[in-house]
Protein backbone atom coordinates (compact mmCIF):
# COMPACT_ATOMS: atom_id res chain seq x y z
CA UNK A 1 0.00 0.00 0.00
CA UNK A 2 2.77 2.47 0.77
CA UNK A 3 3.79 2.69 -3.17
CA UNK A 4 0.57 3.79 -3.74
CA UNK A 5 0.52 7.86 -4.63
CA UNK A 6 -2.27 9.78 -4.46
CA UNK A 7 -2.61 13.74 -5.16
CA UNK A 8 -5.30 15.31 -3.42
CA UNK A 9 -6.22 18.51 -4.89
CA UNK A 10 -8.08 20.75 -2.79
CA UNK A 11 -8.05 24.19 -2.06
CA UNK A 12 -9.66 24.43 1.51
CA UNK A 13 -6.85 24.02 3.68
CA UNK A 14 -8.83 22.36 6.83
CA UNK A 15 -10.49 20.08 4.48
CA UNK A 16 -7.00 19.15 2.93
CA UNK A 17 -5.24 18.56 5.83
CA UNK A 18 -8.16 15.91 7.09
CA UNK A 19 -8.02 14.32 3.76
CA UNK A 20 -4.00 13.60 3.96
CA UNK A 21 -4.25 12.69 7.68
CA UNK A 22 -6.71 9.91 6.88
CA UNK A 23 -5.16 8.63 3.87
CA UNK A 24 -1.43 8.49 5.25
CA UNK A 25 -3.25 6.64 8.32
CA UNK A 26 -4.19 4.20 5.61
CA UNK A 27 -0.74 4.10 4.77
CA UNK A 28 -1.03 5.79 1.50
CA UNK A 29 1.61 8.53 -0.06
CA UNK A 30 -0.17 11.62 -0.23
CA UNK A 31 1.12 14.57 -2.23
CA UNK A 32 -1.03 18.10 -1.93
CA UNK A 33 -2.07 20.29 -4.63
CA UNK A 34 -4.07 23.78 -3.84
CA UNK A 35 -5.34 24.85 -7.33
CA UNK A 36 -5.95 23.50 -10.70
CA UNK A 37 -2.36 24.85 -12.17
CA UNK A 38 -0.49 23.05 -8.85
CA UNK A 39 -2.31 20.05 -10.04
CA UNK A 40 -1.03 19.79 -13.30
CA UNK A 41 2.34 20.64 -12.50
CA UNK A 42 2.47 18.29 -9.25
CA UNK A 43 1.05 15.35 -11.82
CA UNK A 44 4.06 16.17 -14.30
CA UNK A 45 6.46 16.14 -11.40
CA UNK A 46 5.06 13.18 -8.80
CA UNK A 47 3.16 10.90 -11.18
CA UNK A 48 0.48 10.00 -8.66
CA UNK A 49 -1.55 6.54 -8.73
CA UNK A 50 -4.86 8.52 -8.09
CA UNK A 51 -6.09 11.62 -7.80
CA UNK A 52 -8.61 13.05 -5.95
CA UNK A 53 -9.79 16.29 -7.24
CA UNK A 54 -12.43 18.68 -6.08
CA UNK A 55 -14.65 20.27 -8.56
CA UNK A 56 -14.76 24.22 -7.41
CA UNK A 57 -10.89 24.88 -7.75
CA UNK A 58 -9.20 29.08 -8.19
CA UNK A 59 -7.92 29.65 -11.69
CA UNK A 60 -8.38 25.76 -13.36
CA UNK A 61 -11.43 23.72 -12.15
CA UNK A 62 -10.80 20.42 -11.37
CA UNK A 63 -13.31 19.77 -14.50
CA UNK A 64 -10.60 21.51 -16.87
CA UNK A 65 -8.24 19.47 -15.04
CA UNK A 66 -9.98 16.42 -15.53
CA UNK A 67 -10.49 17.29 -19.24
CA UNK A 68 -6.28 18.23 -19.46
CA UNK A 69 -5.51 14.99 -18.03
CA UNK A 70 -7.71 12.85 -19.74
CA UNK A 71 -5.93 14.66 -23.72
CA UNK A 72 -2.68 13.29 -22.72
CA UNK A 73 -0.91 10.32 -23.50
CA UNK A 74 1.24 9.85 -20.58
CA UNK A 75 -1.88 10.89 -18.06
CA UNK A 76 -4.75 9.59 -19.89
CA UNK A 77 -4.51 6.43 -17.84
CA UNK A 78 -4.43 8.28 -14.26
CA UNK A 79 -7.40 6.62 -11.63
CA UNK A 80 -9.10 10.24 -11.13
CA UNK A 81 -11.95 10.20 -8.30
CA UNK A 82 -13.78 14.04 -8.31
CA UNK A 83 -15.47 15.70 -4.84
CA UNK A 84 -17.90 18.26 -5.20
CA UNK A 85 -20.52 19.81 -2.85
CA UNK A 86 -22.52 19.66 -6.41
CA UNK A 87 -25.38 17.09 -5.57
CA UNK A 88 -27.56 17.48 -8.89
CA UNK A 89 -27.40 14.67 -11.28
CA UNK A 90 -26.73 16.74 -14.02
CA UNK A 91 -23.38 17.75 -12.65
CA UNK A 92 -22.04 14.14 -11.70
CA UNK A 93 -23.09 13.07 -15.25
CA UNK A 94 -20.59 16.06 -16.25
CA UNK A 95 -18.25 14.92 -14.60
CA UNK A 96 -17.71 11.28 -15.27
CA UNK A 97 -18.50 12.67 -18.80
CA UNK A 98 -15.11 14.52 -18.60
CA UNK A 99 -13.24 11.16 -17.84
CA UNK A 100 -13.48 10.86 -13.94
CA UNK A 101 -13.49 7.54 -12.41
CA UNK A 102 -16.09 8.32 -9.40
CA UNK A 103 -17.67 11.49 -8.34
CA UNK A 104 -18.28 11.72 -4.33
CA UNK A 105 -20.33 14.74 -3.00
CA UNK A 106 -19.21 16.22 -0.25
CA UNK A 107 -18.94 16.41 2.99
CA UNK A 108 -17.62 12.14 2.28
CA UNK A 109 -17.52 9.99 5.52
CA UNK A 110 -13.57 8.58 5.67
CA UNK A 111 -14.74 5.09 5.54
CA UNK A 112 -16.74 5.49 2.17
CA UNK A 113 -13.73 7.59 0.74
CA UNK A 114 -11.07 5.27 1.59
CA UNK A 115 -13.78 2.39 -0.02
CA UNK A 116 -14.32 4.50 -3.35
CA UNK A 117 -10.19 4.64 -3.53
CA UNK A 118 -9.83 1.07 -3.18
CA UNK A 119 -12.76 0.09 -5.34
CA UNK A 120 -11.18 2.40 -8.22
CA UNK A 121 -7.73 1.31 -7.85
CA UNK A 122 -9.17 -2.56 -7.98
CA UNK A 123 -10.71 -1.65 -10.94
CA UNK A 124 -7.99 0.48 -13.12
CA UNK A 125 -5.20 -0.93 -11.52
CA UNK A 126 -5.77 -4.36 -10.14
CA UNK A 127 -1.64 -4.43 -9.20
CA UNK A 128 -2.48 -1.61 -6.44
CA UNK A 129 -5.09 -2.65 -4.86
CA UNK A 130 -5.59 -5.54 -1.82
CA UNK A 131 -7.19 -8.67 -1.75
CA UNK A 132 -8.39 -7.74 1.88
CA UNK A 133 -11.62 -5.22 1.45
CA UNK A 134 -12.95 -3.63 4.33
CA UNK A 135 -16.41 -1.80 4.54
CA UNK A 136 -17.40 -0.87 8.15
CA UNK A 137 -17.07 -4.00 10.48
CA UNK A 138 -17.24 -5.90 7.36
CA UNK A 139 -13.87 -7.67 5.83
CA UNK A 140 -13.58 -9.49 2.86
CA UNK A 141 -10.50 -11.70 1.93
CA UNK A 142 -10.99 -11.97 -1.89
CA UNK A 143 -8.01 -14.86 -1.97
CA UNK A 144 -8.77 -16.75 0.36
CA UNK A 145 -12.77 -16.61 0.01
CA UNK A 146 -13.16 -15.65 3.79
CA UNK A 147 -16.03 -12.56 4.70
CA UNK A 148 -15.81 -11.24 8.78
CA UNK A 149 -17.83 -9.45 10.68
CA UNK A 150 -16.54 -8.06 14.04
CA UNK A 151 -14.35 -10.90 13.91
CA UNK A 152 -16.72 -13.67 13.12
CA UNK A 153 -16.33 -15.29 10.12
CA UNK A 154 -19.35 -14.93 7.84
CA UNK A 155 -20.14 -18.30 5.62
CA UNK A 156 -21.60 -17.07 2.34
CA UNK A 157 -22.41 -18.88 -0.84
CA UNK A 158 -20.26 -18.65 -3.97
CA UNK A 159 -23.36 -16.00 -5.56
CA UNK A 160 -23.71 -13.76 -2.26
CA UNK A 161 -19.73 -13.64 -1.95
CA UNK A 162 -19.77 -12.50 -5.31
CA UNK A 163 -22.68 -10.05 -5.13
CA UNK A 164 -20.75 -8.99 -1.46
CA UNK A 165 -17.60 -8.14 -3.42
CA UNK A 166 -19.26 -6.18 -5.94
CA UNK A 167 -21.25 -4.16 -3.41
CA UNK A 168 -18.34 -3.44 -1.41
CA UNK A 169 -16.49 -2.41 -4.64
CA UNK A 170 -18.90 0.22 -5.00
CA UNK A 171 -20.34 1.49 -1.32
CA UNK A 172 -23.24 3.69 -1.18
CA UNK A 173 -23.89 3.29 -5.02
CA UNK A 174 -27.69 1.94 -5.45
CA UNK A 175 -27.46 -0.87 -8.06
CA UNK A 176 -30.24 -1.44 -10.10
CA UNK A 177 -31.42 -5.63 -10.19
CA UNK A 178 -30.63 -6.16 -14.09
CA UNK A 179 -27.19 -4.37 -13.12
CA UNK A 180 -26.04 -6.84 -10.22
CA UNK A 181 -27.61 -9.58 -12.48
CA UNK A 182 -25.34 -8.48 -15.34
CA UNK A 183 -21.93 -7.91 -12.98
CA UNK A 184 -22.74 -11.18 -10.39
CA UNK A 185 -23.66 -13.83 -13.03
CA UNK A 186 -22.55 -12.52 -16.49
CA UNK A 187 -24.77 -10.26 -19.19
CA UNK A 188 -24.81 -13.70 -21.08
CA UNK A 189 -26.88 -15.63 -18.78
CA UNK A 190 -30.63 -15.44 -18.68
CA UNK A 191 -31.76 -15.11 -15.14
CA UNK A 192 -34.85 -13.78 -13.24
CA UNK A 193 -34.49 -10.04 -12.13
CA UNK A 194 -36.42 -11.15 -8.78
CA UNK A 195 -33.03 -13.85 -8.28
CA UNK A 196 -31.47 -10.61 -6.77
CA UNK A 197 -34.05 -10.33 -4.26
CA UNK A 198 -33.51 -14.13 -2.96
CA UNK A 199 -29.68 -13.64 -3.11
CA UNK A 200 -29.94 -10.49 -1.42
CA UNK A 201 -32.43 -11.68 1.27
CA UNK A 202 -29.53 -14.80 2.07
CA UNK A 203 -26.62 -11.77 2.04
CA UNK A 204 -28.53 -9.65 4.58
CA UNK A 205 -29.66 -13.01 6.50
CA UNK A 206 -25.92 -13.75 6.98
CA UNK A 207 -24.36 -10.53 7.75
CA UNK A 208 -27.10 -10.03 10.34
CA UNK A 209 -27.09 -13.94 11.78
CA UNK A 210 -25.95 -12.33 15.30
CA UNK A 211 -28.20 -9.10 15.47
CA UNK A 212 -25.74 -6.99 13.67
CA UNK A 213 -27.02 -3.53 11.85
CA UNK A 214 -28.47 -4.50 8.24
CA UNK A 215 -25.47 -3.28 6.01
CA UNK A 216 -27.84 -3.11 2.32
CA UNK A 217 -30.29 -0.69 1.97
CA UNK A 218 -33.26 -0.91 -0.19
CA UNK A 219 -34.03 1.88 -2.84
CA UNK A 220 -37.48 1.58 -4.12
CA UNK A 221 -38.01 1.19 -7.13
CA UNK A 222 -34.32 1.25 -8.05
CA UNK A 223 -32.23 -0.98 -6.34
CA UNK A 224 -29.79 -1.77 -3.79
CA UNK A 225 -26.76 -0.21 -1.94
CA UNK A 226 -24.06 -0.99 0.51
CA UNK A 227 -24.41 2.04 3.64
CA UNK A 228 -23.87 1.85 7.10
CA UNK A 229 -27.67 2.05 8.14
CA UNK A 230 -30.00 0.41 10.70
CA UNK A 231 -32.72 1.01 7.53
CA UNK A 232 -34.05 -2.03 5.32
Amino acid sequence: MSSTRILIVEDEEALSTILEYNLKKEGYETVLAVNGDDALLKVEEEMPDLVLLDWMLPNVSGIEVCRRLRTRNETKNIPIIMMTARAEEADKVRGLDTGADDYLVKPVSHVELVARIKAVLRRIRPGLAEEAVVFGDIEMDRSAHRVKRGQVEIHLGPTEFRLLDHLMQNPGRVFSREQLLNAVWGSDVFVEARTVDVHIGRLRKALTKNGEVNPIRTVRSAGYALELTDKD
